[in-house]
């Protein structure tokens, strides 16, 4: 097995949303990932007990650094990307939650494409990359709507290994090819607050230089809410990118993803009901090769 992207989850102020975030993280992603929890001095005393205990028992190969005085989440991502050289990347948000098979297949879609400089996987509030529907936030798929997570990732796992192109990656959770962020020169900390604005404006200079915006079609990582520009942010997209807003505008409008969208709704229609996890899933992948991510 080629060795999958270190995962770079930006520490928040929800300690729920981190705990949830870190279970589901252990439940779906083969034992040795590297991981990195960077914390701009965002956690509270809740939240560094949370990281303590799951630092203690996750299977991951883990670290966790925290800055002594915050410097803003573009300039901390911006640095810890840094940190991580010219390695493969997954950022993923610290209220996501990802389903069984995310990194495998994100990591699977990025090798098969050498074009492609970030792919976002389905979530059910993605923006461009949103199931069911595009544009709309969902609930977070449930047994209750007959979206169970374990029925969904496999439905996902089964659709086509063709990833079409979206407007720009979305924060959720992101692919980002080390060679391709190098040449683009990082995050913009100077002109965006949030990581959200930050990484479009990334995603449209990546495509200027060639590089593809993919969704991931064959991974699925959930959320309870979108991610969302600070104050300022789309005023700066505006002036740098005068024509981001139309198109996205356009690329909702037009859905030009909805048999894509439609196909994975199909799958997971498809299939007999719930199995059980270790028959779709093997809970952890012990021969997954791994090594910390370095804390820069």
């Amino acid at each position: 097995m080629a060795e999958l992207p270190v995962v770079l989850l930006p520490v928040g102020v929800d300690d729920d949303a981190l705990d949830a975030c870190l279970a589901a993280l252990d439940r779906a992603t083969p034992a040795g990932t590297r991981a990195w929890l960077t914390d701009d001095a965002q956690a509270g005393p809740r939240g560094l007990a949370i990281i303590e205990r799951w630092l203690a028992d996750t299977p991951l190969q883990a670290d966790y650094t925290r800055r002594d005085r915050r410097v803003g989440e573009v300039a901390h991502l911006d640095e810890a990307l840094r940190a991580c050289g010219d390695a493969d990347v997954v950022v993923l948000a610290a209220d996501a939650i990802p389903l069984p098979g995310w990194l495998t297949a994100l990591s699977a879609c990025a090798a098969g494409d050498a074009s492609i400089g970030t792919a976002t996987p389905w979530c059910n509030a993605g923006e461009a990359a949103a199931w069911p529907r595009c544009g709309d936030i969902a609930p977070v798929p449930g047994a209750h709507d007959g979206a169970d997570p374990r029925r969904l990732a496999h439905a996902a796992a089964a659709m086509p290994p063709v990833h079409p192109e979206i407007p720009a990656a979305v924060d959720h959770a992101v692919f980002l090819r080390g060679s391709a962020r190098g040449k683009a020169g990082g995050l913009d900390a100077s002109s965006y607050a949030s990581w959200y604005a930050a990484l479009i404006d990334l995603s449209l200079r990546l495509s200027g230089l060639g590089w593809r915006n993919a969704l991931c079609a064959t991974a699925f990582v959930a959320r309870g809410g979108e991610g969302g520009p600070k104050e300022g942010d789309l005023e700066a997209l505006a002036t740098r990118w005068p024509t981001w807003h139309a198109r996205l505008a356009t690329f909702l409008m037009e859905d030009p993803l909805r048999e894509t969208r439609n196909l994975l709704s199909l799958q997971l229609a498809g299939q007999e009901g719930p199995r059980p996890q270790q028959e779709l899933f093997p809970p952890r992948d012990e021969d997954a090769p791994g090594r910390k991510a370095g804390a820069g």
